[in-house]
């Protein structure tokens, strides 16, 4: 115990930012700016997945089951080689590994978004689209201003897990040298070469902390959805009833 102290004391810069300012940023900095970016761009190509999952038009649906059920169903490592050997073909030029990894995991995590949002969609009761449907609003207009605002509030805590998730797939930036924490990790225990189980240790317990600390951050915002969703639910069909109700009777 005493010699992770050591290695942390003398190597925490290098586990924390990597080489910067003198070199390119890493660690532990690296590893959570590619990840919340992944998550942020991943966003909203998810929902759009998540919505063509849902649509009445084949063409949007079936292309979109595909993408979710084939990415799903491929190793994050085959995404990782393809996206390496194959965006410089299709730009003409290299790309960093950060960009390479961070262009994978945008890729790759939509997928997963699409079906979290689905499943958020999924999840609201049907009275409010009914409901919407029945004040003369559109598809899309029913969509953009009543059931995603819902859906994604509703899907906070799934959404903090997949961050989770992305976290721990970063460590495959590794293979295409990207410094990340576990590269950091790797120039580490070159130096010291005798001390293999410490460091990675410390990397292990470092990785801990961070992704037990969104688990409960998660956990921490599905019970606040949980309740605030039991207080609203009836009061939502209650008032999707009348309007259906309302719009009846005037017909």
């Amino acid at each position: 115990m005493l010699e992770m102290f050591t290695i942390l004391h003398d190597n925490g810069m290098l586990f924390l930012m990597g080489q910067y300012p003198q070199g390119p940023l890493g660690g532990i900095l690296c590893t959570l700016l590619i990840s919340v970016l992944a998550v942020l761009f991943a966003l909203p190509v998810g929902v759009l997945l998540g919505l063509a999952r849902l649509s009445p038009f084949r063409w949007l649906s079936w292309p979109a089951a595909c993408w979710v059920y084939g990415l799903r169903g491929i190793p994050l490592l085959m995404v990782v080689f393809w996206t390496y050997f194959c965006v410089p073909l299709l730009i003409g030029h290299n790309i960093s590994g950060f960009s390479t990894m961070l262009c994978t995991l945008v890729i790759y995590e939509s997928a997963y978004i699409a079906e979290i949002v689905r499943g958020g969609i999924q999840a609201l009761p049907g009275g409010q689209y009914e409901a919407a449907r029945a004040l003369g609003m559109s598809y899309f207009k029913t969509l953009r201003l009543i059931i995603l605002p819902q859906a994604l509030y509703n899907t906070l805590p799934s959404l903090v897990s997949q961050l989770v998730s992305i976290i721990k797939d970063s460590t495959l930036g590794y293979v295409i040298n990207v410094p990340e924490l576990t590269f950091a990790a790797s120039q580490v225990n070159n130096q010291l070469l005798t001390k293999p189980f410490q460091v990675f240790a410390i990397v292990a317990m470092g990785y801990y902390l961070i992704c037990f600390s969104l688990t409960w951050l998660a956990n921490k915002l599905e019970a606040r959805i949980t309740r605030k969703r039991q207080n609203r639910a009836p009061e939502a069909d209650n008032m999707a009833q009348a309007l259906l109700l309302t719009k009846t009777q005037s017909q």
